[in-house]
């Protein structure tokens, strides 16, 4: 079997951004007129629209697999990449569909361009959105799921956590949480997007307003130093928080392990990184307790290889999901219960619009994601639907 084509299309559609505030793709207040626009206390560039980068591969078989990449910022970059950077290399490849053969794919497309510095950022998550794909191929050809493709004993569902709690007060976001705990949601996560003060009020409205049970984190949004984040991490021991998630500046490995050193809350990191290797560092100086991979960042290939790199030092793993379509979300679904992870982010409006372009539509019942149990990653996309959204 030969890989006959390679195609990429990339996605922006409107999205109601109200209802978005504090939860994925828009965690704080943005500043500005265009479509991207400056969180000013995060000092990041976050886009208006919904935007991801799919991937479309089709066999001389006729056999199609669908992967995507995590774009949510010009996802014109890394469909750019796959066109001009990674066709050559994949277009016409005899396809090995095992785990092995893909990864002997992964490797091939991350070292072509390794020598001119591309071994991160728009390169890596190109290669990862094809690498979902090539995943999607391997199962469909198997007749298997991706999950059980991996891991034979895979479960058929894995608990989901809320990620973000949308409102305008600390009382709102303990109401919107309480509607959601109805649901069976006993985890939530919430996005430190403004003044110190405004979350701690928040994690004390909700811990007054839900069960006494429910599990708390936090995602700091990397706006923490080394010299305030052990004052903000003590309020969080004092609240017996699940886990504090990207604190510092990613690159700074020293300054997380001086922060776990003097704080009882678990770290968190993931999704801002691609590679074991750039990971690494963080791991073997036990500075996390919790991992939390992107898959449309890693793909499912280096994921696995990030995961055996956890398991090795004890770090349990929770894979990162944010603005995404069906593909990315599902590979996130198996990888997850691949591993038998305890826990995978859950986002309902991204879910929403997942499942407008899903042939068959994921599902999240009793705060858990059903694991799809048909041949692939069972995310297929409605693409004329889609394509007739984005060009009309």
């Amino acid at each position: 079997m030969q890989i006959a084509t390679l195609q990429s299309i990339p996605v922006r559609l409107s999205r109601d951004r109200d209802a978005a505030h504090r939860t994925a793709g828009s965690p704080t207040a943005l500043a500005g007129t265009s479509d991207y626009r400056l969180s000013p206390t995060v000092g990041c560039l976050y886009s208006i629209h919904f935007e991801t980068a799919l991937v479309k591969i089709t066999t001389t078989d006729g056999l199609v697999g669908w992967g995507e990449a995590q774009a949510p910022l010009a996802p014109e970059v890394a469909c750019a990449i796959i066109d001009r950077l990674l066709r050559p290399v994949v277009e016409g490849a005899e396809f090995d569909p095992t785990p092995a053969g893909i990864a002997r794919l992964w490797d091939l497309m991350y070292a072509t361009m390794r020598v001119r510095g591309q071994s991160g950022g728009f390169m890596l998550d190109a290669i990862s959105g094809v690498d979902i794909a090539l995943w999607d191929l391997a199962a469909k050809s198997a007749h298997l799921s991706v999950a059980r493709l991996i891991n034979p004993d895979a479960p058929a569902q894995i608990p989901a956590y809320l990620s973000g709690v949308s409102g305008a007060t600390p009382a709102d976001q303990a109401e919107t949480a309480l509607s959601h705990q109805s649901q069976g949601f006993q985890t939530f996560k919430i996005f430190h997007g403004s003044e110190t003060q405004d979350i701690l009020d928040t994690l004390d409205a909700l811990r007054q307003t839900l069960h006494p049970d429910t599990r708390l984190a936090v995602d700091a949004l990397w706006r923490l130093t080394p010299e305030t984040a052990p004052a903000f991490a003590r309020e969080l021991d004092a609240r017996n928080i699940l886990w504090l998630e990207a604190p510092l500046a990613p690159e700074d490995a020293a300054a997380h392990h001086e922060l776990a050193r003097t704080t009882f809350t678990p770290l968190a990191i993931g999704e801002s990184y691609r590679t074991a290797r750039e990971l690494a560092p963080f791991v073997e100086n036990n500075s996390i307790r919790y991992l939390q991979p992107d898959l449309g960042r890693t793909g499912i290939t280096e994921g696995l290889r990030i995961a055996q790199l956890a398991r090795d030092h004890g770090i349990q793993i929770a894979p990162h999901v944010s603005i995404a379509l069906g593909p990315q979300i599902a590979a996130a679904i198996h990888f997850a219960a691949a591993l038998n992870c305890d826990l995978l982010e859950h986002n309902p409006s991204v879910f929403e619009v997942a499942n407008r372009y899903s042939a068959a539509p994921l599902r999240v019942e009793n705060a858990h994601y059903i694991v799809p149990a048909g041949p692939g990653l069972g995310a297929d996309v409605l693409e004329a639907r889609l394509l007739a959204d984005l060009y009309n």
